[in-house]
């Protein structure tokens, strides 16, 4: 297991992604997407034309397709059977479709064993996702849970999308954070919920940056007591 190891939970767009991977930088740490992982998954499905609510026949896909993740400080490159699908996990269809895999146990157990090994080879960790400090990391070193309000979400997701060239209003975008969140928060295994030794902070109105430096502070602090 990793020397160090951050993890970073927290609904749809609350920034934990794009937080994670500039504290990876600064900490010269392998950033983990753990979201992108549940993302693979689910173009694998959508692509082998599965029946998304037949647990077993998604499974037979994890454990015969090739999933290959790339580690780096700034994005995890995604790969499927030898194929880059790092932008197309990112589409619309995936997004709507992922939760289908984040709400079941033989699901999850597969991508948690994928994650805790990913950990295993690198000496600092920044992983974010919905329960990395909860399940699959419970003795981080430090965890944080972001959130911030549901429409203030929804832009951040909008303007992200734009990036990619996808155009989607700002009011379908926020239906589907807020159904995602009550999908997340009510399943019965993983629920989106903070640890209870979470860091708690609501980046509605902080800076990208602000809130880099906020994490990036208590980690350094956490660092200076351990050593």
């Amino acid at each position: 297991m990793a020397d160090l190891i951050v993890t970073i939970d927290g609904p749809a767009g609350s920034g934990k992604s794009t937080v994670a991977r500039r504290l990876a930088e600064k900490l010269g740490a392998m950033f983990l997407d753990t979201g992108a992982m549940y993302r693979a998954v689910t173009l694998a499905a959508i692509r082998a034309g599965a029946d998304m609510d037949d647990e077993k026949q998604l499974l037979e896909i994890i454990r015969k397709s090739d999933f290959r993740f790339s580690a780096g400080r700034d994005k995890m490159a995604v790969y499927i059977n030898g194929e880059n699908v790092t932008e197309q996990i990112r589409q619309p269809e995936i997004t709507a479709n992922v939760r289908h895999i984040a709400s079941r146990a033989l699901l999850r157990d597969e991508l948690v064993r994928m994650q805790r090994y990913f950990a295993a080879n690198y000496e600092k960790i920044v992983t974010e996702g919905r329960d990395q400090g909860t399940i699959v990391f419970e003795d981080a070193d430090v965890k944080f849970y972001l959130t911030a309000d549901a429409r203030e979400r929804a832009r951040r997701r909008q303007a992200e999308l734009k990036e990619n060239g996808n155009i989607e209003s700002l009011e379908q975008i926020q239906k589907a954070i807020e159904q995602r969140d009550k999908s997340d928060e009510n399943r019965s295994i993983g629920p989106l919920k903070p640890a209870p030794d979470a860091i708690v902070i609501d980046t509605t109105n902080l800076s990208l940056e602000q809130v880099v430096e906020k994490v990036h502070h208590y980690v350094k602090e956490k660092c200076s007591k351990k050593s």
